[in-house]
């Protein structure tokens, strides 16, 4: 294991063995904050789900109120007067089919690929590239859909998708250090807001088993699950 630098393990020493409060966690991690670029504010929670079965996945999109703070360079494959619309609400990259081509030639410089439904068949193609890095269309997720300018606004807005991975974590960013932190505290509540009304039927016993908060470069910072569960 590679040994931490200073300013981390500084940063460590201000860390309390407790559950903080969201606003505590959030001025602790702004101060805790060492690096020279503007770090990202992430959350981990651990819920009471086993998402190897299906009535236990959870998963969902939600638009944060502030952003996340980071470009996001959306690319919409689309038809007709479809590209005229993504083109006029914002989208980085517009295209038919030879967007398809040029994403099986090995060009994936997008964040976000939000598809209509008659494109689909031409982008099931791309399933092997796009599938593993997360880029895969989904209606589920609002990428596939004839509402071009909403799912584009939504996106540039700041709209992040969630979903739990194998061990029952849901990870996600939900701001930047530069931001006030009462709009970390407003973006934290709408995730977890989220969270919550995503909760499965299959889920038994405590739901939210703990909450923790990072930036990029620092150590993370544990908050009271409890405020949530209202």
């Amino acid at each position: 294991m590679s040994k931490r630098g200073k300013k981390y393990r500084k940063a460590c020493e201000t860390i309390e063995n407790r559950e903080y409060s969201l606003e505590e966690a959030v001025s602790l991690l702004k101060k805790n904050s060492f690096a020279r670029f503007d770090e990202s504010i992430d959350i981990a929670v651990r819920l009471g789900v086993n998402p190897k079965y299906p009535d236990q996945m959870v998963r969902g999109t939600v638009v944060l109120p502030n952003g996340t703070g980071r470009k996001v360079k959306v690319l919409v494959i689309a038809s007709g007067e479809k590209i005229k619309e993504a083109e006029e609400a914002g989208a980085d990259y517009v295209g038919g089919e030879e967007m398809v081509k040029k994403i099986q030639d090995g060009w994936l410089d997008f964040d976000v690929l939000i598809a209509t439904p008659d494109m689909m068949r031409s982008i099931s193609k791309l399933g092997r590239i796009l599938g593993p890095k997360g880029l895969m269309p989904n209606p589920k997720s609002g990428t596939v859909t004839f509402e071009i300018k909403k799912a584009v606004e939504e996106v540039k807005r700041g709209k992040v998708e969630f979903r739990v991975d194998k061990n029952g974590i849901v990870h996600s960013i939900v701001g930047k250090v530069s931001f006030p932190e009462e709009k970390i505290v407003e973006n934290i509540n709408a995730f977890m807001d989220a969270i919550i009304h995503a909760k499965p039927p299959g889920a038994k016993g405590k739901y939210i088993r703990s909450i923790y908060l990072s930036t990029t470069m620092g150590p993370s910072v544990k908050i009271q699950e409890s405020i949530f569960m209202k």
